[in-house]
């Protein structure tokens, strides 16, 4: 996976390329522990998401625990793929996805 990072002041935007998976879900809770500081508007772009799995899910929820203290975050751009399992797991109704 690969994560493609803008910050905008207190705006950060990280975009998704490949899968998001057991292997390379340590690869976002890091990029975000080391970026979330100040940031009030948290953005994550799955334009280019392929997979996600559990260990991906359990990164989302972490990140947006942190973001419902300092702000607020968005999922966009999400396939139908990925859509579904945020539909099955019920991440539907705790994400903002646009």
């Amino acid at each position: 996976m690969t994560i493609d990072k803008k910050i905008d002041g207190s705006e950060l935007t990280l975009t998704l390329i490949g899968r998001l998976d057991t292997n390379t879900a340590p690869q976002l809770e890091n990029e975000l522990k080391a970026s979330l500081g100040g940031v009030e508007s948290l953005t994550l772009d799955f334009a280019e998401l392929d997979y996600l799995s559990s260990a991906g899910l359990r990164v989302l929820l972490a990140a947006q625990k942190i973001m419902n203290r300092q702000g607020c975050m968005v999922v966009r751009n999400v396939n139908e793929t990925i859509s579904e399992i945020f539909e099955v797991t019920g991440f539907c109704d705790i994400l903002t996805i646009e």
